[in-house]
């Protein structure tokens, strides 16, 4: 974390201390008359169990896309409560279908799953399996195999054009889309050349995890022009061929697409990480857009992410470095009133992270959150599970101004939280909702997944 936000931390807990809630205070020290004002501040809904989601899915209405985040890549109730969330969605909004953060060709494959015939919740967790990119337990974990055989139960009831599907909006893997766009395109001999000159291009650094960014921008002028070239083609044969998408079509297009912005990523990366960071969440964008006409004029997405990518990025320190993100660009594209968006956050707990790039992953435990943050502030008024609405808090003036908001990425380490884990929001206009769970655990990830040699996910982010 930067040194900005270092700074920005120690001052906002000295000027937090003027908040009357946000203080220290014992049990003993606190007035019934103190008590109420904390209640009056911030009102709140209890959140026990799915019928207590019965407020937010009113408050969601009739959104075209919901985009749920996470406070870290490591927390089962943020998994749970998400899917909790996103069967309800499907079930009694008519969603189409879940983009997350992953990989498009690992992803599609999950698509096709759920889609297909009945499936066993072995067979789920077999499937996951295919996620053996470090992290690998982002969505190879229990928790997504138990919303993988929700799905392929769900689509066996209703229309194969009803059928919810999931799919990857993330810019990685060019080889292997590169793998997977051959079939989509061996009747064209042209766009088969074009292919094989990108995967040929990126193959020798597929081996070459930490210093593939480095690699790739040392060699990009000859992978650029070929990613440009083979984009250009396949968008002259959806041209040529005029008439609606067909599936097939619609994926050969999105993996020529991620070969061309994962290329202009990778290049980025190694010189600049804001220009990379947004490059990224630009396709993510891009993909989702794509996703969303591809269904149809009137369908509906639901979108799993971190809070980072989710939380509209115009209300955070973000903005300070010209970074933008999805949740800032699905409100710019389809209307705030179309959009919303729903954080994340917990007090303590467990967590699934790494203390180092591509180490082992581990249990950690997660320190009470600082004082003055969101999620000590939610604590302090009660140490229970609760759901926060913005539109509750549009007027409170203390809450319209920023608030250290706790983040972990893949990477974490408990003992230096303090000096860079919490993000500066205003948490009313980042979010339009925002779950509270006090106390959360750890992910359950697949522990037979081997790690592949290919270069890691959220290189070299940790969100």
């Amino acid at each position: 974390m930067n040194l900005k936000r270092r700074i920005w931390s120690f001052g906002m807990l000295l000027w937090l201390c003027f908040f009357p809630f946000a203080c220290r205070q014992t049990p003993q020290q606190k007035s019934d008359k103190s008590d109420k004002a904390v209640t009056l501040t911030i009102p709140n809904y209890p959140l026990q169990n799915e019928h207590d989601l019965d407020i937010l899915l009113q408050e969601i209405g009739d959104a075209k896309v919901v985009l749920l985040g996470e406070a870290s890549h490591g927390t089962s109730e943020y998994y749970t409560w998400r899917a909790a969330i996103t069967k309800r969605l499907i079930q009694e909004k008519g969603f189409d279908f879940i983009a997350v953060e992953g990989e498009w060709a690992d992803s599609y494959r999950v698509n096709q799953f759920v889609k297909g015939e009945p499936q066993d919740s072995a067979a789920a967790v077999a499937l996951l399996e295919q996620y053996n990119r470090w992290p690998t337990w982002m969505w190879g974990n229990y928790e997504i195999a138990s919303l993988v055989s929700w799905l392929n139960r769900y689509n066996q009831n209703v229309p194969a054009a009803s059928k919810a599907g999931l799919y990857g909006l993330d810019v990685y893997c060019l080889w292997e889309s590169m793998t997977e766009l051959m079939p989509y395109i061996k009747e064209h001999p042209s766009l088969v050349k074009s292919a094989s000159e990108v995967h040929q291009c990126f193959q020798p650094y597929s081996a070459d995890v930490m210093q593939y960014a480095q690699a790739v921008a040392s060699a990009s002028a000859n992978c650029r022009a070929e990613t440009n070239r083979l984009w250009k083609e396949v968008q002259k044969l959806a041209k040529a061929k005029g008439a609606a998408k067909s599936e097939a079509q619609f994926v050969a297009e999105q993996n020529a697409l991620v070969a061309l912005n994962g290329e202009r990523y990778y290049r980025t990366a190694a010189t600049n990480s804001s220009e990379s960071w947004n490059i990224r969440d630009r396709h993510m964008m891009q993909t989702l857009k794509r996703l969303l006409q591809f269904h149809g004029p009137t369908s509906k997405a639901i979108v799993w992410q971190h809070n980072t990518h989710v939380g509209d990025a115009r209300y955070t320190d973000m903005v300070d470095n010209g970074e933008i993100n999805v949740g800032q660009l699905v409100r710019k594209e389809y209307g705030q009133d179309n959009v919303f968006i729903v954080g994340f956050g917990s007090y303590s707990g467990s967590v699934i992270a790494a203390g180092a790039w591509g180490a082992p992953i581990k249990k950690t435990e997660m320190p009470p959150a600082v004082r003055g943050s969101w999620e000590q502030i939610l604590h302090q008024l009660s140490p229970r599970n609760k759901l926060i609405l913005s539109r509750d808090l549009k007027d409170n003036k203390l809450l319209n101004r920023p608030v250290g908001h706790r983040a972990i990425g893949v990477i974490y380490n408990p003992a230096l939280e303090h000096l860079g884990n919490y993000v500066p929001s205003v948490m009313p206009k980042r979010y339009d909702a925002f779950i509270y769970l006090d106390s959360t655990s750890a992910l359950h990830p697949i522990e037979t997944i081997i790690v592949s040699n290919e270069p890691s996910d959220l290189f070299p982010w940790g969100t």
